[in-house]
């Protein structure tokens, strides 16, 4: 049987065209391997933590040169000599350093002395690791791991704060390839481990047909409502973000049928993709996965997974809907139409087709509170999918349905755990020298020490470190630099983690480089950069919220349960009347000094304070009134309209506006 016949559905036909049969063999066993010892490493084997991370990113680095292009980081392209050599050279350092493992874990770095051997393959580690994640996310995290090792090599010719003692290049190399500071640091073991079973589980529950389930689902929610083909994205990339991880993925996936749909209902192009890049993001700040944030944050800061899922619940709430109000609001201000009824399945018929996809997401939820590891869990959920996709014939899961899954699980893996690779090379350079903690200091001192001043030179090192990067690396890398010093301050470690998780994901949407953005651009034929600026109108709440939580916790559920319910409903309240500032309609169409108005009543109502409250609460009453008198005006003028038309008078008691 043909080759690529019988790997239909692992690739693109245009992936397809471009590898060859051998390329295709070598590259599906390699990542069908990945995934079976993921999963025995999980499950049955107890491995020392160097050797499962060494036998991971030998992998990872092997299937990234087999199908990246050497001069372009987006497709895939034919291999040549110098990545199978590349390939072969990954393979030989992982079973090295597999070897030697238990040496290398309990060594002093740069106390105890390497070997030319070992030298040798840690070099080949760290420049195989860079260049990957060069080739599937680009230059920008390559200049920042270029400057924290530069730093390193020759910071000690500095002054001042920024001086370090020296480093032999040797000094160097060690810390990078063979300290639990860099390359075997916390990105990767984490990209090995949990996050990995978690792209496993996506790809196996989108292989069962959940992501069909869930998009029918939103379409019988939201589909009768005005405009309602944009709630529908909003719906759909909701659901199907929280688990995938990966704004960009997300968008490619929902956004190929939801943008073009958004568009023929009337919705702008370029507003139709900031709609699906936004509710792309936003999955990841939703519970209960969080695109496994959740999971993240409580091996980085030991908070328990349950809590980090009640204090993210309210935050995501608000986000999403505004972004729902934004949509909303938009439909009214084009008067676009409602879907015809025989178009919009019922709730009641989707729900009895497909109600089983919630299982999974439940046994996962079960597992994580009983206070299994979140790989396990991930297993098991992975073992739901498959027998819940049982309960249909039309979803059943084979064989080849599961060995499909665990190919797709492997490659949307290696842009993840390429950049966790070298976001630890970043962290050696900055802990090795002891900028680490020193950044404090710097920040502390370019702030004063005030609160606000800090929060926002914070959301900027997330936003620019993002910039990017996949949502793991990103948090990972901005946790370890700026979430010290908002602890520093008093902030709680849940609100500064959780704050450095919102503006690592929505780097994905903020420009220059809004990657989640430019992916819904090229669905949609419009400029990127006005996709990206329109996205960020439309998550506004999303860059305003985590500062709302910093400075009133009962957002988090942090409070009395009287406390909580008035944060939430004056929140609530705040962020629809914000969206209807933005998009310039409330109950009919708002002047400018109205939508200032509004937004202004918006963000004083979501800001924490009776005072704050009770302004935003009359200026938005004030603008109901106004808009209403309005109203009734149109609707009087309206109704004379056909008086007019058969020749009558009609009674002028009121001011006619046009």
């Amino acid at each position: 049987m043909n080759i690529k016949n019988r790997f239909i559905g692992w690739f693109t036909e245009g992936e397809k065209r471009e590898l060859s049969n051998v390329h295709l063999t070598i590259f599906t066993l390699l990542a069908f391997s990945l995934a079976i010892f993921q999963i025995w490493s999980v499950v049955w084997g107890k491995l020392n933590p160097m050797n499962q991370m060494a036998i991971h990113l030998a992998f990872i680095l092997s299937l990234t040169f087999l199908i990246y292009s050497y001069s372009k980081n987006t497709g895939l392209t034919r291999p040549t000599i110098i990545d199978y050599v590349s390939a072969i050279l990954a393979f030989a350092a992982g079973i090295y350093f597999t070897l030697h493992a238990d040496r290398f874990a309990v060594r002093i770095p740069i106390m105890e002395p390497l070997t030319n051997f070992d030298l040798f393959f840690g070099l080949v580690f760290v420049l195989l690791s860079i260049e990957a994640a060069r080739r599937t996310i680009g230059y920008p995290i390559i200049v920042i791991v270029f400057v924290g090792i530069g730093y390193a090599l020759w910071g000690h010719r500095l002054e001042g704060l920024m001086w370090h003692r020296a480093f032999s290049p040797v000094d160097v190399l060690d810390e990078l390839a063979f300290s639990f500071n860099g390359l075997w640091g916390s990105p990767i073991s984490v990209a090995a481990s949990f996050v990995f079973m978690f792209m496993l589980f996506g790809a196996f529950l989108n292989k069962a047909g959940a992501g069909e389930f869930f998009f029918k689902l939103s379409t019988a929610v939201a589909g009768r409502t005005k405009g309602g083909t944009a709630k529908v994205a909003v719906l759909a990339s909701t659901f199907f973000g929280s688990i995938s991880g990966s704004p960009t993925a997300n968008v490619v996936t929902t956004g190929s049928f939801t943008i073009p749909v958004s568009k023929k209902t009337g919705y702008k192009p370029s507003f139709a993709a900031a709609v699906e890049a936004s509710a792309s993001t936003g999955g990841s700040i939703l519970p209960p996965i969080m695109g496994s944030s959740a999971f993240l944050m409580a091996a980085v800061t030991q908070v328990p997974y349950g809590f980090i899922v009640m204090a993210a619940i309210i935050p995501g709430i608000l986000y999403y809907a505004s972004l729902l109000t934004m949509v909303h609001f938009e439909a009214l201000r084009l008067d676009l139409p409602r879907a015809a009824k025989e178009d919009i399945p019922k709730i009641s018929t989707v729900l009895r087709e497909g109600w089983f996809y919630f299982i999974p997401l439940l046994v996962l939820v079960f597992f994580l509170m009983q206070g299994y590891s979140a790989s396990r869990t991930g297993f098991y959920g992975i073992i739901s999918i498959v027998i819940v996709s049982w309960f249909r014939k039309k979803t059943r899961m084979g064989l080849k349905e599961i060995i499909n899954a665990m190919i797709d699980g492997a490659k949307s893996a290696i842009p993840v755990s390429t950049a966790c690779a070298v976001a630890g090379l970043v962290i050696a350079g900055i802990m090795s020298t002891g900028l680490g903690g020193k950044l404090t200091s710097i920040v502390l001192s370019l702030t004063e020490g005030m609160l606000f001043p800090t929060l926002i030179l914070v959301m900027l090192i997330c936003i620019i470190l993002g910039m990017g990067m996949p949502v793991a690396a990103a948090y990972i890398l901005t946790a370890m630099l700026a979430a010290p010093a908002l602890i520093e301050l008093g902030v709680s470690t849940m609100s500064a983690h959780l704050f450095i998780v919102y503006f690592s994901i929505f780097s994905a949407i903020t420009p220059p480089v809004a990657v989640a953005a430019f992916a819904a651009a090229g669905i949609s034929g419009s400029n990127p950069n006005r996709v990206g600026l329109e996205a960020v109108r439309l998550g506004l709440v999303g860059f305003i919220v985590p500062f709302m939580f910093v400075f009133e916790p009962s957002l988090l559920m942090d409070g009395a349960p009287g406390e909580i319910i008035i944060s939430i409903l004056t929140a609530l309240i705040g962020v629809i009347i914000l969206a209807a500032g933005v998009i310039g309609w409330l109950i009919t169409k708002a002047t400018i000094v109205e939508r200032i108005a509004l937004i202004a009543g918006g963000l004083l109502t979501i800001y924490p304070g009776l005072l704050s409250d009770g302004i935003g609460v009359v200026l938005i009453i004030s603008i109901l009134f106004i808009q209403r008198r309005r109203e009734i005006k149109i609707i009087k003028i309206d109704r004379r309209r056909p008086m007019e038309k058969r020749g009558l008078k009609g009674t002028d008691s009121i001011g006619v506006e046009s």
